[in-house]
């Protein structure tokens, strides 16, 4: 926007464009706001902490993100009039916006926190979600709220060669590579983005350009906080007391676990093995304290602290292991792969399956092939379009021993899948090509880690199955990270142990050429590029070593699609012949359903799809659309048949609903009296395209059929096709009939 709504501004041009952030006037109740601005599009973001203490080992952050409909100028579609639950887009950009400033919370800090983002403007030019990762740093730092930032976020796309900065809508539409980073000055905390196979040196260097932008933002934001102060806003941060653990319980609990630990870590136990180890280790201990709080009251209360200093010795030991031993728990080198395994198909009647297996991380995934009517309205401010590639990810709670019951897709479900479906998406036929609708679902049986590129290698495999012809096969990996004081060592393909302990959780997928999708968050502060780039080359090995085991499996689409698979046919007809095919309040295209079995889809464009699970109906249907609306051919030669006689001739159905006149002086080379001397109704004849008029009417000749070159020595009269009120004898219409 070009005039500032709130008193205080601060504003960076970036590239061509100009961002501003706000504040001073809107929602000065909230701890912190501000408003973000990039052309007309603008968002309000408030973070607000309780004032009560919660009892609870993590930090108890909420982002919300909200996209009102009045700010695309727009009233909600459907029978309730006003918004509801978050769409997809929503709560991945809430993810979008948590990612990045959670790690930068004080140890400690357990006061519930809600950071909130309106969207309240949008030109549908500029995308708002990531204004909202730099709103939400903004409003934290004007806040009461501890917290070390600020962090910055960009959009980097590039297109033709050139790396754009805060990509347009229609800008993105072409990228090859598109990006959002966030971080802070000097140091990256989230990447998230999709490519079309690009090497690794370009989204290296994308990284580079979003590095600069970040840091202007990051002092852009200072600027914010300081003229915000000099106009008299105080702000005061809290000061936190972070919990202790009494040093007799600290002493006590790891002069008995620290030992076991260390060896339940070296003995190369699978996740539930190491689990069930280490509860042990808990549990004994436990029991020992109990024991002792008989003669020593006191000691009942260090109960509460053996969960956390056995967390503490964990995470500590395994650490320890990979920067000073340089092993893992599970005893592989820190770039091998786990062990894969691969069944395919596994389910006949499915139109494409697979389960695949690394490690203790395994995923059942399908696709299923559907018409063009199967692909979902996506509902976003922007406006509505139709997707026809969707990618589902399931994690029932058995998958990790626990007892949960199902209530829908979570935050993560919904994140996870969408990095799948990036990370394949770029490597789909064309829907020109291959016009089905496509589903792919991953359950996950088994979860030890990475579950989310189990799904890419399983959604890969299993669309190679259905017999879609993808450009290449694709393969992901997660990439994890240890890192203090300066010495760090860089995991492949980690396990669940190594995520939680770890410091990075870098998820990479691609072909053998390059990268289609990546994710990376950071659970310290922050990421040097230089360490980024080595994650990287690292990843690409093993990208490669699990592309070598599928294409053991299946190394190219299959030929056809499954024969459960329905069969789909795609026709393009004139704009003016819609009309014609659809016929009377839909009547052609029910007949075609009912006679033969199948769906018929016409988009505006005139593509009609003929979709059904019989190939013959199919290609009868096809026929019939194709006779609908084919144009006779001045010259050529078609059979028809007579569906009715007049005295001047009769009329000839050349094609289903198409009739032409064939008059009496065309009908033999002979003279014919009688047109019933000849011809009745419903005789097959052919018969030659004489004329079409400038209004569809067509001519036809038999003579010229039985004696080329005879239709030029008559000259019939026209026929008398019209009664005094205008209507052609017998209710027929010349042309199409309809």
């Amino acid at each position: 926007m070009s005039d500032s709504i709130q008193k205080i501004c601060q504003s960076e041009t970036i590239g061509t464009k100009t961002l501003s952030f706000q504040t001073g006037t809107l929602a000065k109740q909230a701890g912190g706001s501000v408003t973000v601005h990039l052309g007309d599009t603008v968002i309000l973001s408030a973070a607000t902490a309780a004032r009560t203490l919660r009892a609870v080992d993590f930090v108890p952050l909420t982002s919300e993100y909200r996209e009102r409909t009045y700010a695309a100028g727009r009233i909600p579609g459907g029978f309730f009039k006003r918004e509801s639950r978050p769409r997809e887009k929503e709560t991945l950009t809430a993810r979008l916006i948590d990612r990045p400033i959670r790690p930068l919370f004080p140890e400690g800090w357990r006061f519930e926190t809600m950071v909130h983002t309106l969207v309240v403007s949008i030109d549908a030019v500029n995308d708002p979600d990531v204004l909202a990762i730099n709103g939400a740093s903004a409003a934290l730092l004007l806040s009461d709220i501890p917290w070390n930032g600020p962090i910055a976020a960009t959009r980097v796309a590039l297109i033709d060669g050139a790396y754009v900065l805060f990509p347009t809508f229609e800008e993105r539409e072409n990228a090859e590579l598109e990006i959002v980073v966030a971080g802070k000055k000097g140091a990256l905390l989230m990447v998230e983005g999709t490519g079309r196979e690009v090497p690794e040196e370009v989204f290296i260097s994308a990284l580079e350009k979003a590095a600069q932008v970040i840091d202007k933002l990051c002092d852009l934001q200072l600027k914010l906080v300081q003229e915000s102060v000099a106009a008299g806003r105080k702000i005061v941060k809290r000061v936190i007391e972070p919990r202790t653990i009494p040093k007799p319980v600290e002493d006590y609990v790891t002069g008995k676990a620290l030992e076991p630990v260390k060896a339940a870590l070296r003995l190369k136990l699978d996740k539930y093995g190491l689990d069930a180890a280490i509860s042990d280790v808990k549990e004994r201990i436990i029991k020992e304290i109990e024991a002792s709080a008989v003669d020593h009251p006191d000691m009942k209360e260090w109960l509460y602290f053996v969960p956390t200093v056995m967390e503490n010795i964990v995470y500590q030991e395994s650490r320890s292991m990979a920067l000073i031993d340089k092993i893992r728990p599970d005893g592989r080198a820190f770039d091998e792969i786990r062990p894969i395994s691969i069944m395919l198909p596994v389910l006949p009647k499915l139109h494409g399956s697979v389960i695949f297996t690394r490690g203790q991380t395994q995923a059942l995934c399908s696709v299923t092939l559907g018409s063009p009517a199967d692909m979902q309205v996506m509902d976003v401010l922007e406006g509505e379009y139709k997707e026809r590639f969707l990618l589902h990810y399931n994690f029932p709670g058995f998958s990790v021993g626990e007892c949960k019951p199902e209530r829908g897709p979570g935050r993560r479900e919904i994140g996870h899948g969408a990095l799948a479906a990036r990370s394949l998406a770029p490597l789909l036929p064309p829907d020109d090509e291959f016009a089905y609708t496509i589903r792919v679902v991953s359950e996950i049986l088994e979860s030890n880690g990475s579950s989310s590129m189990a799904t890419v290698c399983g959604g890969s495999l299993a669309l190679f199955d259905a017999g879609v012809p993808m450009k290449a096969a694709c393969a992901g990996v997660a990439m994890g990270l240890v890192y203090e004081n300066g010495r760090y060592a860089i995991l492949s393909d980690i396990a669940g142990i190594e995520d939680h302990n770890g410091d990075m959780d870098f998820k990479v997928a691609g072909t053998e050429r390059g990268i289609t999708g990546f994710q990376m968050d950071m659970k310290v502060e922050g990421l040097s590029i230089a360490i980024l780039k080595e994650a990287l080359e690292q990843a690409r090995c093993g990208r490669l070593h699990i592309l070598g085991r599928m294409n053991e499996v299946i190394s190219k689409p299959r030929p056809d699609i499954s024969l459960s698979a329905p069969r789909l046919y795609r026709l393009q007809i004139p704009l003016a012949k819609i009309g014609a095919l659809i016929g009377p309040g839909g009547k052609n295209i029910r007949r075609l359903i009912e006679t033969y079995g199948v769906e018929v889809d016409v988009e505006d464009d005139g593509s009609v799809f003929i979709t059904g699970v019989d190939a013959e109906g199919c290609n009868q249907a096809k026929a019939e659309v194709e006779a609908l609306t084919v144009e006779a051919e001045v010259g050529k030669i078609y059979k028809g048949r007579v569906v009715s006689i007049k005295e001047f001739g009769a009329f000839v159905e050349i094609f289903p609903g198409k009739e032409g006149l064939l008059h009496i002086s065309q009908i033999d080379v002979k003279r014919v009296n009688r047109v019933e001397d000849v011809l009745k109704e419903g005789d097959e004849v052919e018969v030659k395209v004489l004329e079409v008029d400038n209004d569809g009417k067509i001519r036809l000749s038999r003579r010229a059929v039985i004696s080329p070159g005879s239709e030029l020595e008559v000259k019939g009269p026209a026929p008398r096709d019209r009664d005094s009120r205008g209507r052609r004898p017998g209710g027929h219409r010349m042309g199409s009939r309809r």
